[in-house]
C-alpha cells in the first residue's frame, strides 16, 4: 500500500515537493478555497499548525476550484489572500482537482483509503480534512463542517501514537 511519503506535489510557488519531507510527521491534508463559506477555517488550521507543529503536526493546504468555482485565483492571489486575511504560514500547494479523472494522486489515494460517509470515495466539498499518521497511513477523514478546533483530540492521539 502506498504511503503519503510516496507522493509529490507542486508548492504554491511552483516548486516540486516530495511529500517524504513530512515522513515521521502527523499530516493534516485539506482541500481549501478562498471564497467558500468554510474559508474562515483557515484560521483554525493555522491555529492547529501553531499549537502542534513543534510536536510533529504539519498542515498541508491544497486549493481546489472544483466546488462552485470558489478558488478562481492564481497561485499569487491565493497565497496573498491566505497570508493577509488568515495569517497562513503552513505549506500551501498549487491548485488541484480532488475528484474525477484529473484528481491529484494524493487525493485519489486519500479518498480511497479514508472513505467518507457510506463508504464514499468522493470528496464532497471544500475543507475536507484527511489526518495521516506518522507512519504515512491515513487515519481518518473529516467533513467540511468539522471545524479544525474539533480535531485537537484526534491530532493529539495521532501525535502520541
Amino acid at each position: 500500500m502506498p504511503l503519503l511519503q510516496d507522493f509529490s506535489a507542486t508548492t504554491l510557488s511552483g516548486t516540486p515537493q516530495d511529500l517524504d519531507a513530512y515522513a515521521g510527521k502527523v499530516v493534516l491534508v485539506v482541500n481549501t478555497a478562498s471564497q467558500c463559506g468554510f474559508t474562515p477555517q483557515y484560521d483554525g488550521l493555522e491555529q492547529l499548525w501553531q499549537e502542534y507543529g513543534d510536536q510533529g503536526l504539519v498542515v498541508l493546504g491544497f486549493p481546489c476550484n472544483q466546488f462552485g468555482g470558489q478558488e478562481p485565483g492564481t497561485a499569487e492571489d491565493i497565497g496573498e489572500f491566505c497570508r493577509v486575511n488568515h495569517g497562513v504560514t503552513f505549506p500551501l500547494f498549487d491548485k488541484v482537482d480532488v475528484n474525477g479523472a484529473d484528481a491529484h494522486p494524493v487525493f485519489q489515494w486519500l479518498s480511497t483509503e479514508a472513505r467518507g460517509a457510506f463508504g464514499s470515495t468522493k470528496v464532497k466539498w471544500n475543507f475536507t480534512k484527511f489526518l495521516v499518521g506518522r507512519d504515512g497511513t491515513p487515519i481518518k477523514r473529516f467533513g467540511s463542517s468539522t471545524k479544525p478546533e474539533k480535531l485537537a483530540a484526534a491530532v493529539e492521539k495521532a501525535l502520541a501514537a
